[in-house]
């Protein structure tokens, strides 16, 4: 499938179905001597696995990486990585009653549409599930970058339109929702608990947090860093909207309000997110991403069968009420291919 690859010098493919035997990624022009193992990359998969929050599916996968390659006693040794993760959880049987139906909001009616043939269980390509391979290339990233000291940070800023007033990333560990707002955090438990009762679900926005970028990341005019940025984000399926920086609110500021000025000490204020012209200023790189609800729901929606017919839908089984908090790390990861991908570009020109 076109499509599945991303990155130019730090290049990802991923591959697998929901519902097949497994999920997976190779890696191609992962640097030698980076520190890696399966505990490295478990920790990042635990931080995606259902059964963390009230919002999460119930489906079990243990999700544990098996490293085929690229790795030798614990170092990436500068070959392909692959990684491998097997489906052991299953349940085709609860998707039987929609594989001639096309659910609303999935991606059941394009797929159709585009390939005239589609894997009706749990979605097959276009599932959630496709994220933990992502999950798990991010931790290779993020070795990469932690030999830069470069963290990302991704976190819960609103859920069903409970919004943060604060941002205290030193709580986010604390709550089920990776928020950094203990009192919002609980709020958004209240409200998860009452959409899931109601057979509905709810979105939220994500903001991602990188710190200890350099300046100099990113390539103009068509590779921007922001533009990366973008692209790797919204590849993910629940994000539908993307901001960098003041994103939609510089629309309504005047130049004077939405230039950052620059002092001996560095930039005054951050509406650029860490970014100008394309190319990282040495700034905290700040980005806000919007999740769209999940669109399987117990509530009867109007729609149609594969042959045109009009027809009504109930989803039943195991569904998250809010991509949310499981969506977070996979944004941490996309923020991580583009920053590591980056960072070898920046090596290669000097």
């Amino acid at each position: 499938m076109p499509g599945s690859s991303f990155g130019t010098l730090f290049k990802i493919t991923t591959w697998g179905e929901s519902h097949g035997k497994g999920v997976g990624v190779v890696i191609d022009g992962c640097p030698p001597k980076i520190p890696l193992n399966e505990d490295v990359i478990r920790s990042m998969l635990d931080r995606r696995r259902p059964g963390t929050s009230p919002a999460s599916t119930g489906r079990r996968e243990p999700d544990e990486p098996v490293i085929m390659s690229g790795v030798f006693n614990g170092m990436t040794t500068g070959t392909p990585v692959m990684i491998m993760i097997y489906n052991k959880d299953a349940d085709s049987k609860a998707y039987e009653p929609y594989a001639d139906v096309f659910r609303p909001g999935h991606g059941d009616i394009t797929y159709q549409a585009k390939y005239g043939i589609r894997d009706w269980r749990g979605g097959g390509r276009a599932s959630a599930r496709e994220t933990a391979a992502r999950v798990a290339a991010g931790a290779v990233a993020k070795a990469l970058l932690d030999m830069e000291k470069i963290e990302v940070f991704a976190y819960t800023v609103e859920l069903g339109g409970v919004r943060v007033n604060k941002r205290d990333l030193g709580v986010m560990d604390r709550n089920m929702f990776c928020c950094p707002d203990m009192d919002a955090a609980e709020k958004m438990k209240k409200r998860v608990i009452d959409i899931k009762k109601k057979g509905d679900s709810i979105g939220g926005i994500i903001e991602i947090l990188a710190k200890g970028v350099s300046r100099g990341l990113g390539e103009p005019v068509f590779d921007k860093l922001d533009a990366d940025m973008a692209k790797a984000l919204m590849s993910i399926g629940a994000v539908k909207g993307v901001e960098i920086g003041a994103g939609f609110k510089s629309a309504a500021m005047t130049g004077s309000e939405n230039n950052d000025r620059i002092t001996p000490q560095g930039f005054s204020t951050n509406n650029a997110g860490g970014i100008l012209a394309g190319i990282s200023n040495g700034d905290d790189i700040l980005i806000s991403a919007a999740v769209k609800p999940i669109p399987s729901i117990a509530i009867e929606q109007k729609t149609v069968d594969r042959f045109g017919n009009p027809a009504t839908i109930s989803i039943k089984g195991r569904h998250d009420v809010s991509a949310i908090p499981r969506i977070n790390v996979v944004c941490e990861a996309m923020v991580s291919f583009v920053l590591a991908d980056h960072l070898l570009r920046q090596r290669a020109i000097q």
